[in-house]
């Protein structure tokens, strides 16, 4: 059995914050976790699925070709948003 790593630290619910590039303020946005699996969530009522690769998240169809990059940060992560390979934005995930 291997060593828990950062991906299991990913499991739980998450607030995002902007910290730069072209994403709108995200107030209101988190992300839940369990598993290989999650969603985004807008003020709770939006939920845009994701599937956990790592430490990549890639949203589903219709929103293919999203990922969002993420790396340790203490107790959280720094998160860069990426479309088809480029980046558009940066955030962090708080508890």
């Amino acid at each position: 059995m291997s060593a828990p790593g950062a991906s299991d630290r990913l499991q739980g619910e998450w607030r995002v914050e902007r910290t730069g590039g072209f994403l709108p303020p995200l107030l209101g946005v988190r992300k839940r976790i369990e598993g290989d699996r999650g969603e985004t969530h807008v003020f709770g009522l939006v939920g845009v699925p994701f599937q956990v690769r790592g430490l990549e998240l890639h949203y589903r169809p219709p929103f293919a070709g999203f990922v969002d990059v993420l790396q340790p940060d203490g107790e959280g992560f720094n998160g860069r948003a990426t479309f088809r390979g480029r980046e558009f934005g940066r955030f962090v995930l708080r508890r």
